[in-house]
């Protein structure tokens, strides 16, 4: 595309086992996917075997207009697989192979080149997992010039993270986005404070939107942190920065799945904070875009011009 800025999704790359088949899948590259739709230059960054479905997904990102030379072929291990169950409410729980060719994603000088070129980096816990792709993570992020975008996506998957992965994570962002389920998580594994508040009666403590900012903030503060977005369902969005709180409300949609919505957000967030849009517009855009993903089946859809332009 060789248009707008250079944005990188850095981590697993795999196909999701949906119900009605195979669609690609990973954090990272439906991120990428999305900031390309967005008329950046979108970039997967990952690992796939030497097998068939490794060469599917080859084919697949080439179909998608993503560039793939930053994705290794891994001779020894499987490519990334990821069963994904829905709810009747379109929402996703996912069994995740272990020791796929992404858990060895290798550091290189193509990939230190690459580093020092970017404009924006997203990256999450999952493919942290294991030692080598994590070393390369973190190599890459350290490789990134000083203004570039640190994208922290915390995308908690299983038991796939440790309090050491979320605080080295944070420590290496610029923005941390993360969902309403993951904050308590986080804040807990940190040893930070909840914004849980105290009530009368029988049951927990709540936590309404004023306690979920309070976390917000603790985790912001914590960490220097530019930005912490806060994605809330169909309830919408709290974005977070020094200077207060950015609330915006939930779009209505009929949800076909939700696999996907979180990383076109992300995308929409970092397409805007790049060119410096007003945060409130920033979040309606990210919130509209996700909202849209989840009427759709899969995480990568076409997304009709239309749509591209309510959201740039």
């Amino acid at each position: 595309m060789g248009a707008g800025f250079l944005i990188v999704g850095l981590g697993e790359l795999l196909w999701d086992l949906l119900p009605e088949g195979k669609k690609l899948g990973g954090a990272p590259a439906n991120f990428a996917y999305h900031a390309r739709a967005l008329g950046d230059d979108g970039l997967p960054v990952s690992r796939v075997g030497a097998d068939p479905l490794g060469g599917e997904i080859q084919a697949r990102l080439a179909e998608l207009g993503l560039p793939g030379e930053h994705v290794q072929v891994d001779p020894l291990r499987p490519t990334g697989t990821v069963h994904v169950a829905l709810d009747p409410r379109g929402l996703p729980t996912y069994t995740i192979t272990p020791e796929v060719a992404w858990d060895y994603l290798s550091w290189d000088e193509a990939l230190a080149a690459l580093a020092a070129k970017a404009d924006a980096v997203c990256y999450g816990s999952l493919a942290q997992r294991g030692p080598t792709s994590r070393a390369t993570i973190r190599a890459f992020l350290a490789r990134t010039r000083p203004g570039a975008l640190r994208v922290f996506d915390v995308n908690l998957r299983q038991s796939w993270y440790t309090p050491e992965v979320l605080r080295d994570s944070l420590q290496r962002a610029s923005i941390v986005k993360l969902n309403d389920s993951e904050l308590p998580v986080v804040l807990e594994a940190l040893g930070l404070p909840s914004g849980e508040t105290p009530h009368s009666g029988q049951g927990a403590p709540h936590s309404g939107r004023g306690g979920m900012a309070d976390g917000c903030r603790a985790l912001r503060q914590a960490f220097g942190l530019r930005l912490v977005c806060l994605t809330l369902g169909p309830e919408g969005s709290l974005l977070v920065t020094e200077q207060g709180v950015v609330a915006s409300p939930g779009v209505k949609v009929e949800v076909a799945d939700t696999v996907g919505a979180g990383d076109a957000f992300t995308a929409g967030i970092c397409h805007h904070w790049l060119r410096g849009t007003p945060l409130a517009r920033t979040a309606e855009a990210a919130n509209h875009y996700g909202a849209w993903v989840a009427t759709q089946v899969g995480p990568t859809p076409s997304v009709p011009a239309d749509v591209l332009a309510g959201v740039r």
